[in-house]
């Protein structure tokens, strides 16, 4: 599968000149109907010359602008589609295609990672201070309750935001600018994940994105955004890439807290 628009960005943001590198960071936050108006509206919204667009878009390696507009069609498409229109995609390589694709999905998503974003990511969950919430959608919400389970084990001060969406909004009142609400979403996308992350922002959280190549709207209120692979052949899309960049999230923040976290370990052992 080729890379979506936001994963050639992702490699190639570090390289890019102040004006590109704004264009970038405008479009991912704007992901992706901003790239699918015309360059001067584009230009605008960024804050940059209609050239800066220009080369922009050629650094991605689009022959031109109607070319990288039809590459964000096509991703706009792919986000829409739902495991009913998916029918049919088995490829002929039964369980052996499969698993090629999934663990391809791992590979890829960790190429578009940096060290130093899941560092920094490891450093905010390893914060005492800081409170951390979990919520996900249909599909994703395991993931949720994963990654809450171990980090219970580490620290103090852990929510994960279950039930109706209705019940989170009296947890929005404690956040502040210390605190990091974790969201998992993967297409189709859930407006109630999204319209409770923005107002979590908006309370001054800190939003860890757990999406899939094509973003979730959440992207646009979101300081870490880990976008996994999620196609295989099947109707279904696969968590995998995910599940693995949690475990590899975890992995950190247990260096990160240290003794702290040997220390809680050890009284919750004793407990039992």
């Amino acid at each position: 599968m080729m890379e979506s628009v936001a994963e050639t960005i992702a490699g190639r943001l570090g390289g890019m000149p102040a004006g590109e590198r704004r264009a970038a960071q405008t479009l991912i936050s704007n992901y992706p109907v901003l790239g699918l108006k015309t360059v001067a509206e584009f230009a605008a919204q960024a804050g940059v010359s209609s050239p800066t667009i220009l080369r922009f878009v050629a650094r991605l390696g689009f022959g031109n602008y109607p070319e990288f507009q039809a590459a964000l069609q096509d991703e706009l498409t792919a986000q829409l589609q739902s495991p009913l229109s998916r029918q049919g995609t088995t490829a002929s390589g039964g369980h052996a295609a499969f698993a090629e694709a999934a663990i391809d999905n791992i590979r890829e998503t960790f190429r578009h990672l940096s060290e130093s974003q899941l560092d920094e990511i490891g450093t905010h969950l390893a914060d005492p201070r800081a409170r951390v919430y979990l919520t996900g959608g249909r599909f994703t919400d395991p993931l949720a309750r994963y990654l809450t389970a171990h980090l219970l084990l580490l620290r103090t001060d852990v929510i994960h935001l279950a039930d109706q969406e209705n019940s989170w909004r009296d947890r929005l009142v404690d956040m502040s600018k210390r605190d990091i609400l974790i969201v998992f979403d993967i297409r189709r996308y859930q407006e109630g994940v999204v319209a409770f992350a923005e107002k979590a922002r908006k309370r001054g959280a800190n939003i860890l994105l757990f999406t899939d190549q094509w973003l979730s709207p959440v992207a646009r209120f979101a300081r870490y955004v880990v976008a996994g692979r999620t196609p295989v052949p099947s109707a279904w899309d696969s968590s995998a890439a995910l599940f693995v960049a949690v475990e590899a999230i975890l992995a950190i923040t247990t260096r990160k807290l240290g003794g702290a976290g040997a220390a809680r370990m050890t009284a919750i052992e004793e407990l039992r």
